[in-house]
């Protein structure tokens, strides 16, 4: 037993003077790792404050770059709304789909106003009348019908633009580049979208940009809808960006403006209708008046007084139908 003692007591002593020497290199070994961790972390953490100040200084200058792109499509849509209000008879044939040149259209008109008056004269009123209804007839008939045509063709396109936009879409997400797919429309889909894409393809072919032939696009048809597209192809072109998702987001938002649009004209259907009544019942009125009393009131027709009465009527019911369209047209 003294000897198992002595041997523990032994050890122990040597094991506490082991320790007590290397103590001090444990502890410096330690103090060392502790730093070289801190410094670790000091580097990564530097590293990640880099990236994340690179991340930001990234975003900063694509938000200044969208911001800069989106000022400029401002400003050429502004462009553009003054050039549409005052846009030529030969750019609104073409708009209709006429193929016709400002010669014909005014020979047309001149030709419809003439017409006109002699009908007027061979039936036997007055010569103003006649001249006054030349005048109306030959400036007003023939652009309320090319207005009438291009707002029908209009019509057409944004019933099938949102459609032509589903095919570019799909033909993105299968790897087609948005040359091709423009193509694509070009080709298969029907009129009026299918010869303003063609259009488009031929700017393309004559060595302008995508985000420039689709502007055109919106020159040829003044649409929001064609607006839309411009700036989104023109914004992704500039600065990037999932063009496929951008554009099935740009045909839901077409889709249910067209919704809301049909939603609003058959809420206003009813107030149309009234207004189509109240301003017809005059005309058939003053018709059924002259088949049953023609003496009566041919004096509107025959006097010079009459005649002013039923000038100032007519420019009273003209003011009364421009009112009531104000009131039940809603732009979108």
């Amino acid at each position: 037993m003294i000897v198992a003692a002595l041997v523990f007591l032994s050890t122990l002593a040597m094991a506490a003077l082991a320790y007590g020497i290397l103590e001090p290199r444990f502890q410096r070994d330690k103090t060392a790792k502790n730093r070289l961790a801190q410094y670790r972390a000091s580097e990564t953490d530097a590293a990640m404050r880099q990236v994340a100040r690179d991340r930001l200084n990234e975003v900063a200058k694509r938000r200044k770059s969208l911001q800069s792109s989106l000022t400029e499509l401002e400003e050429k849509a502004r462009e553009r709304g003054r050039k549409a209000a005052h846009v030529s008879i030969e750019r609104r044939l073409q708009q209709a789909g006429l193929d016709g040149t400002l010669r014909g259209f005014v020979i047309v008109s001149v030709a419809l106003g003439l017409a006109a008056g002699l009908v007027v004269l061979v039936v036997g009123l007055s010569p103003l009348f006649a001249l006054a209804f030349a005048v109306i007839c030959g400036l007003g008939v023939p652009r309320w019908v090319l207005s009438f045509l291009r707002k029908r063709r209009q019509a057409k396109f944004v019933l099938e633009f949102a459609n032509a936009i589903d095919v570019v879409v799909r033909g993105i997400r299968s790897g087609l580049p948005l040359n091709d797919t423009l193509r694509m429309i070009a080709h298969e889909t029907p009129e009026p979208v299918r010869s303003e894409f063609a259009r488009v393809v031929e700017a393309q072919q004559m060595g302008m940009s995508v985000s420039e032939a689709v502007q055109r696009l919106n020159e040829n048809m003044p649409l929001p809808e064609t607006n839309f597209f411009a700036i989104v192809v023109s914004i992704q072109s500039q600065s990037g960006g999932n063009l496929g998702e951008a554009l099935s987001n740009l045909s839901k938002v077409l889709r249910e403006r067209r919704r809301m649009k049909d939603k609003i004209k058959a809420m206003s259907m009813e107030a149309k209708a009234s207004a189509y009544i109240i301003g017809s019942l005059p005309v058939i009125v003053g018709f059924l008046v002259y088949l049953t009393s023609p003496d009566y009131i041919s004096l509107l027709f025959t006097e010079s007084l009459g005649n002013l009465i039923l000038g100032g009527a007519v420019g009273m019911m003209a003011t009364g139908i421009f009112v009531m369209r104000q009131m039940i047209t809603f732009d979108f």
